[in-house]
């Protein structure tokens, strides 16, 4: 492996679970990396958005065949043994790494090509949740992993905490981010619209039963009966069919019926979040910070989202929206009211305050900042005599 002083640029692979994930949550790190000099190739599944990684980051680009939600043992190997040979061609200096499966085979494949890896933990998704066989794989697989990491990076205290109790990572290496940060130049704060007899709730996610989808359009029909002209939206991308995806036909049904109006995947969702009077994120799978959440505060919206490890940390709770229970639809849907009831100066106030904690503690520049140390002290372990 090249040696480096602090200054000198580093070839960085960085990989993720898709194209998509890398164009909108991670595009401003890979901006500010590159503009210090470093090279950088994304490793990720080809999907609309991986033009934008070439055109508009204007980095390399490798696909990475991998199915993110797949649990075939085969298909599995398959994209490890991919991984493992990717990083072999690209003999990076250092891996960042996000998502599940990009953590864990990366950090596999780092410990085998004895490359510095810095692994993201952006949510424990549904292995740790489900608490039964996978997640003791899970978490020797992590342990395994995450042995070549000189840092770990962790999006809320939750998660942090219990990667430390079953002693997945040494103190030493993790560090607390605030989620994957958001870009408050680009998400700027508007008044929220003025709707007093229809107010617009939006859910931004993936088509999950995890994200609570399923209480979101639950909540929808409760607070229908109140306030009838009141619009329930949904924004995300469907998932291929399995047990944990909301099926197309359950989708179409919800729009016959009059209750979800579904916006599909949005290239830019702030127009979509300037129309809101409130975001709401019922989510009860296990999150890193959901970006939505912090977009949401940046653009002075109020939130409403459950009492879940990394959605909590995103509002404060009766100021810039409300938390409510997980797999409640009663008490989101008495939550909603709430909001649909609110004199419009109030709903300006929670907007104000989800700016005001965005601007305090999410800003993509922390994220940045503590990304820039983390590379430049592997750069200094590299040029230290006799470390390698």
């Amino acid at each position: 492996m090249p040696h480096h002083d602090l200054r000198s640029p580093m070839k960085l692979v960085v990989t993720v679970n898709s194209s998509f994930n890398v164009v909108n949550f991670r595009s401003g790190l890979l901006r500010a990396l590159m503009a210090a000099g470093h090279e950088i190739t994304v490793l990720a599944p080809r999907d609309e958005y991986t033009d934008a990684i070439l055109s508009g980051i204007g980095c390399g680009y490798v696909e990475l065949k991998m199915n993110r939600r797949g649990t075939s043992p085969v298909q599995e190997a398959r994209c490890l043994r991919a991984m493992i040979g990717h990083i072999r061609t690209l003999r990076p200096d250092a891996i960042l790494s996000y998502t599940i499966k990009n953590n864990l085979y990366a950090g596999l494949a780092a410990r085998l090509t004895r490359t510095p890896i810095i692994p993201n933990v952006t949510g424990l998704g549904s292995v740790f949740s489900d608490k039964g066989p996978w997640a003791a794989v899970a978490a020797r697989a992590y342990r395994h992993a995450f042995r070549a990491a000189p840092t770990v990076f962790f999006q809320n205290l939750e998660d942090q905490e219990a990667f430390l109790r079953a002693g997945l990572v040494a103190s030493e290496t993790a560090r607390l981010l605030p989620g994957s940060g958001v870009d408050l130049a680009r998400f700027t704060a508007s008044p929220v619209p003025a709707r007093p007899e229809a107010p617009v709730f939006l859910l931004v996610a993936r088509l999950l039963w995890e994200k609570g989808i399923g209480e979101y359009a639950e909540a929808a029909r409760l607070v229908r009966k109140t306030f009838p002209k009141a619009v329930f939206r949904l924004a995300g991308g469907l998932e291929a069919p399995g047990r944990a995806a909301v099926p197309e036909a359950v989708l179409a049904q919800w729009q016959a019926e009059g209750i979800i109006e579904y916006l599909g995947r949005q290239r830019d969702i702030r127009p979509v979040l300037g129309q809101a009077t409130c975001v709401v994120m019922p989510s009860y799978y296990r999150e890193g910070t959901p970006r939505a959440l912090l977009e949401a505060g940046a653009c002075g919206r109020p939130v409403i989202t459950t009492d879940t490890a990394g959605c909590r940390t995103a509002v404060i709770d009766g100021e810039s929206g409300f938390l409510v229970a997980p797999r409640d639809s009663q008490g989101l849907g008495q939550a909603m009211l709430r909001i649909a009831g609110a004199p419009q100066d109030r709903l300006q106030q929670m907007g104000t305050a989800g700016r005001a904690l965005a601007e305090r503690q999410f800003d993509e520049k922390i994220v940045i900042r503590a990304y820039t140390e983390a590379v430049s002290e592997i750069a200094g372990v590299q040029n230290r005599p006799g470390l390698l």
